[in-house]
């Protein structure tokens, strides 16, 4: 079984623009006060449901607050076939380098 690779925020903006899948797995209330304008949304505890949902021959960038949970999801999904990596410092990399941001209402906010 291969090790989960982490990437820093510009490898995963690129691998991203091309074609892998960015994967936010923070909960719902963090998704809407801020997100990556291109990720997808499942909650961590979700993922084992949601499987069937993910394209297999897509590479996937894991993210979530700081990397903990999406080390985990990165880990499972490795598990189960998938090509994924881990986004290093999560969305508050992702923020504090100035990469777009969006949330449902006002400003986006990474807290």
């Amino acid at each position: 079984m291969p090790e989960l690779r982490n990437v820093n925020v510009t490898e995963a903006r690129d691998l991203v623009e091309g074609g892998a899948l960015l994967l936010d797995v923070r909960e719902e209330s963090e998704w809407e006060l801020g997100r990556a304008p291109q990720a997808v949304h499942i909650p961590l505890a979700e993922l084992p449901d949601h499987l069937a949902d993910l394209a297999e021959d897509r590479p996937i960038v894991c993210t979530c607050r700081s990397g903990g949970r999406s080390s985990r999801a990165g880990r499972f999904l490795l598990e189960q076939g998938f090509d994924a990596v881990n986004m290093d410092g999560g969305m508050l990399a992702w923020a504090e380098q100035g990469q777009p941001l969006v949330a449902d209402r006002g400003e986006p906010v990474i807290d």
